[in-house]
């Protein structure tokens, strides 16, 4: 059995906290007329690379899936879904302040 080796560990490749919009639509399974459509309510916030692509943050694919199934499960719209998933964004924020701050007294 031969075992690999690794030369230089500091060749190999950084671990990217931005995907692709193709591995957006794949890993979130929605359509990509739908992340379209997150862009234009300006919900999503990616990043535009020299060639006009645009990446996106990996924590994406976690608010996407949110909301398409909050979006789903309570039979709402896309704009009133991502404002829902706002609001608990930040009451999570704001319950990680407060632990911070009690930790702190």
């Amino acid at each position: 059995m031969t075992q690999l080796k690794i030369s230089d560990p500091c060749s190999l490749p950084i671990p990217s906290e931005f995907i692709a919009w193709a591995n957006l639509v794949e890993l979130t399974r929605v359509e990509p007329a739908t992340v379209a459509e997150l862009l234009e309510m300006g919900w999503l916030d990616p990043v535009r690379t020299s060639a006009d692509e645009y990446l996106f943050r990996s924590r994406d694919v976690y608010r996407i899936q949110k909301l398409m199934r909050l979006c789903r499960d309570l039979e709402i719209s896309f704009g009133a879904g991502s404002i829902i998933v706002d609001l608990l964004e930040r009451v999570e924020r704001l319950e990680q302040e407060i632990s911070e701050l009690k930790r702190l007294l």
